[in-house]
């Protein structure tokens, strides 16, 4: 048995060192055992002479398992091993999704592209007590620190930041990024401890920290997070971290059955269903359109460039994303596919109807006091009636059921308004009608 001993969770230069090594040294995947050592010595390329053949693997293939890699499963090296033995070998074809092999290691990249982005959406900064440093505490589902903290520091790239996980962290500043220890999640209950913990012990979590160093030390930029672009020029308001309700189950088995809804003709071309996510106390509810392009390879709803603006929007209107309830009123993307580009098409009546079961039941379990309904299909889906929203956008609705709704425009239409000045204008109403929306529900203190 060959055992490879990787210096980290997401080692990948050592993963692809030893995998080239392996291949070409014809070692089968039953004859490999993979496991972490951080005091393992880096992996070595034997020399080439001692190799026979030549290695190539597919441009996709090193794109997937470049993601899959982060996810927290202990035997995906394994798997991303055998996948790439598979495919030298010319038995595999990255592209069949009826693969066992394929379709877990695409489960496992949608895990870690969700979580970056969950990771985004989430994370909130606290500044340290005397310094200009900004902290941030984030405990990840899966490995994602490593190539989310670049896009992250980018965001305020003249700002002093660190965040901390239970794994790793990671320090922005004048001297670039660096990656550091970890910290026990029992030591950080909330933010004040975390600016407590900073203060005792920043100094040292900053002497231990190491330069990222460039992308072949850890994974290639190129095959990590694509840059969100974040358009505020200082820090965003930071927020005390809000308890984390526990998980309804009523909710949690609604979004297993719906992964394998067939109510409408849309599940068959869409990636996967996108349930709706946020606390199980939530007050407030936004109701979007449909999964977009993004959304349907993630899995989560508003995490592409309407929802980037949606953040934005909600964060100047005092609204903590994390409060809310996120869902659509269709949960699958329907496109129309022109080359290898996938068109937005919006959902006709039948579909709004057979998904509004689902919807129906994110509604009767979370009990929200507000919907805030964006577009006209969200406010069609819930008045049960065509909406013009220039005539009813920014009051409250009252429901039958006692419940309020609010309608406004979709984040999705302000990206479509050509002009600057009349963009500008546009976002502005929007921020209004969600400064209204939070002014008519109580939501937990900022």
């Amino acid at each position: 048995m060959e055992r490879v001993r990787l210096r980290g969770e997401t080692d990948w230069a050592g993963w692809r060192a030893a995998t080239r090594a392996l291949v070409l040294a014809d070692t089968p995947p039953e004859a490999v055992a993979w496991q972490v050592d951080p005091a393992a010595p880096p992996f070595v390329d034997p020399a080439p002479s001692t190799l026979a053949g030549s290695f190539a693997v597919p441009r996709a293939l090193v794109a997937l398992a470049a993601e899959a890699l982060q996810a927290r499963d202990p035997d995906r090296f394994a798997l991303l091993y055998r996948l790439v033995w598979r495919a030298h070998a010319g038995a595999l074809d990255p592209a069949d999704r009826g693969d066992p092999d394929v379709a877990r290691a695409r489960h496992l990249a949608r895990a870690v592209r969700a979580e970056a982005h969950r990771m985004r959406a989430l994370l909130r900064y606290r500044p340290a007590a005397d310094s200009a440093r900004f902290l941030g505490w984030y405990t990840p589902a899966h490995f994602v620190l490593e190539a989310n903290a670049l896009v992250l520091a980018r965001w305020f790239p003249a700002i002093p930041t660190s965040i901390l996980t239970p794994e790793a962290s990671a320090h922005w500043d004048a001297a670039g990024l660096r990656l550091g220890p970890g910290i026990a999640a029992a030591a950080i209950p909330d933010d004040s401890a975390l600016v407590a913990y900073w203060a005792a012990f920043g100094a040292d979590l900053l002497e231990a920290a190491s330069p990222a160093g460039p992308p072949d030390a850890g994974l290639p930029e190129a095959v990590t997070f694509e840059e969100s672009r974040r358009p505020p020029d200082r820090p965003t308001p930071f927020p005390v971290v809000l308890p984390q309700a526990a998980p309804d189950p009523t909710l949690a088995t609604a979004t297993e059955e719906a992964a394998t809804c067939t109510r409408c003709p849309l599940a068959g071309p869409a990636t996967q269903t996108v349930f709706g996510e946020g606390p199980a106390d939530a007050r407030m509810m936004l109701i979007g359109e449909q999964a977009g392009d993004q959304e349907d390879l993630v899995g989560r709803p508003f995490v592409g460039p309407a929802g980037q603006l949606l953040d934005q929007a909600l964060e100047e209107a005092g609204i903590d994303r994390r409060a809310v309830w996120i869902s659509n009123a269709v949960k699958h993307f329907k496109f129309e596919r022109r080359g290898p580009r996938r068109i937005h098409q919006t959902p006709q009546a039948p579909e709004i109807e057979a998904c509004r079961f689902w919807l129906d039941v994110e509604r009767v379990r979370l009990n929200p006091a507000l919907l805030v309904l964006l577009g006209a299909t969200a406010a069609r889906a819930m008045l049960g009636r065509p909406v013009t929203i220039g005539r009813e956008r920014g009051r409250a609705i009252l429901l039958p059921d006692g419940a309020r709704a609010l309608v406004t425009v979709h984040p999705s239409f302000l990206l479509r308004v050509p002009d600057a000045e009349a963009r500008a204008r546009e976002y502005a109403a929007f921020v209004a009608d969600l400064r209204v929306a939070s002014g008519l529900v109580q939501l937990p203190a900022r």
